[in-house]
């Protein structure tokens, strides 16, 4: 699709295009959820993964919704990066997944990195304090 997408990023810090570090990729390696997750995605992720890395596949998908664009319109630009939370079943959390234990709530999973920083979701998470203490 033409943006925003997502493409797995092959180091948790990898803001660099190509950026690799051999433990981020053996920690999920040996995760058996994420290889559910690619048997049951593969295509599409190989696809979104081809057009990040060559510019005329891109180009070919935006040329769907505005056939003048051309390649020298087309401008590198920094990639972000968004954790995802896998469970072992191979399924995308996109919802928030809390997790409590005897004194803590932890947000294991927010639908985007700007949430955990809003206020109106701070005090959803405080009244889920109180409410389930």
């Amino acid at each position: 699709t033409v943006g925003p997408n997502a493409v797995l990023g092959f180091s948790r810090e990898g803001y660099p295009k190509l950026s690799l570090n051999v433990r981020d990729v053996a920690s999920f390696g040996c995760f058996p959820g994420f290889w559910k997750l690619v048997f049951r995605n593969g295509k599409h992720a190989a696809h979104e993964l081809w057009g990040s890395l060559w510019k005329p596949s891109y180009l070919a998908e935006c040329r769907k919704y505005c056939p003048e664009i051309e390649l020298s319109d087309l401008l590198p630009y920094g990639a972000g990066i968004r954790a995802q939370v896998v469970t072992r079943t191979g399924d995308a959390v996109h919802d928030f997944l809390f997790i409590r234990t005897d004194r803590m709530l932890h947000v294991c999973n927010a639908p985007s990195p700007a949430a955990t920083s809003a206020i109106p979701i701070g005090k959803m998470v405080a009244e889920k304090c109180v409410n389930e203490a």
